[in-house]
């Protein structure tokens, strides 16, 4: 998606003694933060080999991260270090962030099997038990006719470019209740310390 970030202006840009733009492509630390956001954790290093006044090490330390910036331009560098003095880095609580679904680790779906919360010729069913296939022993799914990953035979049955079979195909549980597989993955990652 497009970012709509204004340039740096205002008391964000940083001026040289004669009151004139100290650096004439200064980032807004705006941008960095929500680059850095979404590409690292607190106490990672970021490196930034041509720092300029240091916009991305102010981000960085403002967010918990580790920095090293790299300027040749002695002028620059020295401007960066005055910015980094005066930056408070946010701590605590309000530093941590959600995780979004795909930075959780993986789990193949034959983590499953192997734990025997499904079993080999088991049926998964679409939701309202529209399609049903059977999980074979290498945790692939069948219909009878076709098979795949449990991605590519819901995709299939769905006649859709793309499906995330964890939410697409549900196990039946002792009452004959549906259930997403997915609550199975939770279960995964919650009891292997995953989180």
């Amino acid at each position: 998606s497009d970012w709509m970030i204004p340039l740096c202006t205002g008391g964000e840009r940083l001026k040289d003694e004669d009151g004139k733009k100290a650096h004439p492509t200064q980032k807004p630390e705006s941008l960095l933060q929500r680059v850095l956001l979404a590409t690292t954790n607190p106490g990672d290093t970021v490196l930034d080999p041509f720092s300029g006044t240091g916009t991305t090490a102010a981000a960085a330390k403002r967010l918990g991260r580790n920095y090293i910036g790299i300027e040749r331009d002695e002028t620059y560098a020295r401007l960066s270090r005055a910015r980094l003095k005066a930056i408070e880095p946010i701590e605590g609580a309000v530093l941590e962030t959600e995780r979004s679904k795909k930075s959780l680790p993986r789990v193949p779906f034959g983590a499953l099997l192997e734990n025997g919360w499904l079993k080999p010729g088991d049926r998964l069913f679409s939701p309202q038990r529209r399609y049903q296939a059977r999980i074979r022993v290498d945790g692939s799914l069948t219909t009878g006719t076709s098979t795949g990953s449990i991605h590519r035979l819901g995709a299939h049955v769905q006649q859709a470019p793309a499906c995330n079979g964890w939410t697409y195909w549900h196990y039946e549980d002792p009452k004959r209740n549906l259930a997403p597989i997915d609550l199975l993955r939770r279960r995964y990652r919650e009891e292997m310390g995953l989180n």
